[in-house]
């Protein structure tokens, strides 16, 4: 396939069903593998197609992901995000508790000392 250097998205989707049927008539029940091909190959698949995942998907050996993973995805993230704000929030609160106002002159030390008492 590799010979004269030239590749297209078609031809490497044919490539990628052909060696799948390869598979299935030597009795082998798997996907393509990376290793099945040659590095010249794999790199044209996946400069074409994607990921290798991606890949399969696009030359329809493999069922596509659902697009709800995506959303889950999403919505992980934000939850994420909404879980370290708040935390963010009550570390920040903490540490404003934890602050003494500093005196600037002798008789505010005297009125901060008979307010904490």
């Amino acid at each position: 396939m590799m010979e004269n250097n030239k590749c297209n998205k078609d031809i490497c989707i044919t490539l990628l069903r052909e060696k799948q049927a390869s598979l299935m008539a030597q009795g082998l029940h798997r996907f393509v593998q990376r290793g099945d091909f040659t590095e010249e190959e794999v790199v044209a698949i996946k400069a074409y197609l994607g990921p290798w995942p991606r890949a399969l998907e696009g030359a329809g050996i493999k069922i596509p992901r659902p697009d709800d993973q995506k959303q889950r995805a999403c919505e992980k993230r934000i939850r994420a995000k909404r879980q370290l704000t708040k935390l963010l929030k009550e570390q920040k609160s903490a540490q404003q508790k934890k602050v003494q106002p500093v005196p600037t002159s002798p008789v505010e030390s005297i009125v901060l000392d008979i307010e904490s008492k």
